[in-house]
């Protein structure tokens, strides 16, 4: 069986699953554009002007995964009925999967509320913020962030999206005491990781840790721009097939968290740009309880994720498209098409 076989047969037959049971829905744009309306309907006026930004403004560029002070409407400021509207429009740009992650990582405040008392540790102080006006024509956007979420949905024209970056954290990254006492919410990202690199011989095993020591955190950062990272670790052309098989298993969990569509047209990107080119790094100590860092790296996309903080439970995670952040190609598309847009990026 070719790479390109394994790669597409593990996707079909998840997307084949998902399909099989679930009846046809809206495509996520058009879902996000209908709720994404109907929560600024919700909206005062002094809400409204909290909630939106200008499309061309340097915030939608800004972003954080720690406790700042930050602009848009956070949930603290929403009556329940809007809330649940926010929810909505939540379920509608992440797949349940992502929005079940992204929840459980809201209610992780109340745990760290408890063990700090600090009061910015609150469930109400994660924010939506809207670029530009939602529309079926030209471009607009919308931002969900606070402490360990950062999620960006650009929408173009009612019919292309991207859906980075997209940061996912977790602390604790085990919950170890307490009502939610057991809880992992990013433990699949860690379980299927460690596997794998226990799966390696020694030779592969040479090529994929590339130190002892685990940087503090991801590399990247929160930079605006996600920058090739060097080219070590052992490239998926050198793996087995059972291995081939794990290390897309990995991709998709930080794809899935994505509505199917979306998550389909970022494993496309990757395959298309040739899984060959593809590379897995580990830095750090390889069994459980002891810092680690990994990223898998392929020409068009990054995934970092990091566990060293707080005895190595402390997790943070990001998926980034080195072309698509924040919607980077389909902008630049858009704005050929319609030369008189370019002037009025920022």
């Amino acid at each position: 069986m070719t790479v390109r076989a394994v790669f597409l047969t593990i996707f079909a037959l998840v997307s084949l699953g998902a399909s099989s049971t679930t009846p046809p829905v809206q495509a996520p744009e058009t879902e996000m554009l209908g709720i994404a309306q109907k929560f600024l309907d919700t909206l005062s006026p002094e809400q409204a002007a909290q909630a939106t930004i200008p499309f061309n403004s340097a915030e939608r560029y800004n972003w954080f995964y720690t406790p700042v002070d930050r602009k848009g409407l956070p949930f603290k400021s929403m009556d329940d009925a809007q809330q649940k509207v926010a929810l909505e429009l939540l379920r509608a740009g992440f797949s349940e999967k992502g929005y079940d992650k992204a929840e459980t990582i809201r209610q992780l405040e109340l745990v760290l509320f408890e063990m700090s008392g600090r009061t910015f540790r609150d469930t109400g102080l994660y924010y939506f913020t809207f670029f530009g006006e939602p529309s079926e024509r030209g471009p607009w956007g919308w931002r969900y962030e606070g402490h360990h979420i950062s999620q960006h949905w650009t929408i173009v024209n009612g019919s292309a999206m991207a859906a980075s970056p997209q940061f996912f954290g977790a602390n604790p990254a085990e919950v170890r005491e307490g009502p939610m006492r057991g809880t992992r919410v990013l433990g699949t990202e860690e379980d299927l990781a460690r596997t794998f690199i226990h799966s390696l011989n020694d030779s592969q095993r040479a090529q994929a840790i590339v130190s002892e020591t685990a940087p503090s955190d991801i590399l990247t950062t929160n930079k605006r721009e996600a920058a090739l990272q060097s080219d070590v670790g052992v490239a998926f052309g050198a793996l087995t097939m059972d291995q081939q098989r794990a290390l897309v298993t990995l991709i998709e969990e930080y794809a899935n968290a994505q509505p199917v569509q979306v998550a389909s047209d970022r494993l496309d990107r990757v395959h298309a740009a040739g899984m060959d080119h593809v590379k897995f790094a580990w830095l750090g100590g390889i069994e459980k309880g002891q810092g680690h860092y990994y990223r898998i790296q392929g020409p068009t996309f990054l995934i970092e994720y990091d566990n060293t903080q707080n005895d190595a439970n402390h997790i943070h995670s990001v998926w980034r498209d080195f072309s698509g952040d924040f919607g980077k190609d389909l902008l630049a598309a858009h704005y050929r098409k319609f030369v008189h847009h370019a002037e009025e990026q920022p």
